[in-house]
């Protein structure tokens, strides 16, 4: 079951967590989402009007969300923007650098290196992996 839980401490600090599969967002998170998207000129290609309006006003006005609908349309529409305001370099992270990292951590520790493991979940690992990978596919 989602559910948008509000802390009210102060009129300044507002403290909402949407729980759903992703995991919970702050205001904080919101708030940032919303600046990034705005900065890069996604929040008015990316949502409707409708969706811009149906964040803004959540946010705004209202304390609980009880409604599991009203959850559930908040949910997509920050995810929706999430996504579109991930980097590229994060995108391939996810995609190509886990499985590099994976391939890699096997072959090492097939060669006797028995702490090879835990490079296949390291995230600056996969990290590094991904811009090497970049890089390399530029210059040759």
């Amino acid at each position: 079951m989602m559910a948008i839980l509000l802390n009210r401490r102060s009129k300044k600090n507002i403290d909402i967590r949407l729980r759903d599969q992703t995991g919970p967002f702050s205001i904080n998170q919101i708030g940032l989402i919303k600046k990034a998207a705005l900065r890069r000129g996604i929040w008015f290609r990316a949502l409707s009007r409708l969706e811009r309006g149906v964040l803004d006003l959540t946010v705004r006005y209202v304390v609980s969300i009880k409604s599991a609908t009203l959850a559930t349309v908040v949910t997509a529409i920050l995810n929706k923007l999430k996504k579109v305001t991930e980097s590229k370099v994060d995108r391939m992270v996810k995609t190509v650098g886990f499985s590099l990292a994976r391939k890699i951590s096997a072959l090492a520790h097939k060669w006797g290196n028995r702490l090879a493991l835990l490079w296949a979940e390291d995230a600056g690992f996969a990290r590094y992996l991904v811009v090497a990978h970049m890089n390399a596919s530029r210059l040759f």
